[in-house]
């Protein structure tokens, strides 16, 4: 009778020991469903590179939402779309700094978190910026330039086409030629500047990429002009163009985003005006992520 008891109340244990096991594993599971958004992406905002502004106004992000426990993690552009890419595809929580015009809106669904504080401004501008002097120096440049104006829809046809793997200067190219009369008004009664040399500055963002090379494909095939691209970060960008060493740019933030070095510099450029209306920049997560706003970052 005793080994009989002892049978069953080993019999028992074990079923005890069996249903706690798989009650951990499956508790698991449980307990990724219902850990805090930053527990899922390790308190890692995924950032571009440390020039830009858009990681300067993170950078304030963090400390105006409170968000003491979060790092802005440095890296680049191209970094960061992989690491959106890989999340992506196997449906991760990730949160990363983006802006647009961007062809990764065209890619993947996604959406901004909203910035009750407004840290990240509203809507933005692209503007043309030149170095002093140029006016008088290359007029024909400084005239093509002063028209050059195009819409996110424009840009978004170049990106896209560079990403699906065309090169840069010949996504350029076919915008240009499939916009003829877009391009027509830019370059019309200006005169030809029969192989005087321009250099170009730009940053290496998607955007920049696509309209900078635009750029220098009309400035060449309208113009007659030989132009060199140089690409660096925002702030050699600026510098560039405020000493001399670049003759302009077609890539300025504004109001925002480059609003240090539009007022570090000031006085020692010219602002054209808006060559693209309606950026913007901010924290983006895929739609599929059950957060809204920058405010559900902090850890309740």
């Amino acid at each position: 009778m005793n080994k009989l008891m002892k049978s069953f109340l080993f019999a028992g244990l074990s079923a005890l020991v069996i249903v706690t096991g798989c009650a951990k594993q499956s508790g698991g599971a449980g307990t990724e469903a219902t850990q805090t958004i930053g527990d899922q992406v390790k308190h890692e905002i995924i950032g571009i590179d440390p020039g830009a502004g858009i990681m300067k106004s993170t950078d304030q992000a963090l400390k105006d939402y409170d968000l003491k426990d979060w790092k802005l993690v440095e890296g680049s552009g191209a970094a960061m779309t992989a690491a959106l890419d890989k999340a992506y595809k196997d449906k991760k929580p990730i949160i990363i700094t983006g802006w647009t015009p961007h062809w990764m809106f065209g890619k993947y669904d996604l959406k901004y978190l909203k910035d009750p504080k407004n840290v990240y401004g509203g809507d933005e501008q692209i503007h043309t910026v030149v170095r002093n002097g140029l006016k008088q120096d290359e007029p024909s440049a400084y005239a093509l330039l002063d028209k050059f104006e195009w819409t996110p829809e424009d840009m978004a046809k170049v990106m896209v086409a560079i990403q699906d793997g065309k090169k840069p200067e010949d996504a350029a190219a076919e915008w240009v030629k499939d916009n003829a009369a877009k391009v027509d008004e830019w370059s019309k009664d200006i005169p030809k500047a029969d192989g005087k040399k321009l250099k170009l500055a730009y940053v290496a963002w998607d955007s920049e990429i696509a309209s900078t090379n635009v750029v220098k494909n009309v400035l060449e095939t309208k113009l007659g002009y030989k132009v060199d691209m140089l690409q660096v970060e925002a702030g050699p960008m600026w510098a560039g163009v405020s000493n001399g060493d670049a003759d302009a740019i077609v890539a300025a933030w504004l109001p925002t985003t480059h609003k240090d070095y539009y007022e570090k510099y000031k006085g020692k450029f010219e602002d054209l005006g808006p060559n693209l209306n309606g950026t913007k920049i901010g924290l983006v997560v895929p739609s599929y992520m059950d957060i809204d706003s920058i405010e559900d970052l902090k850890t309740k």
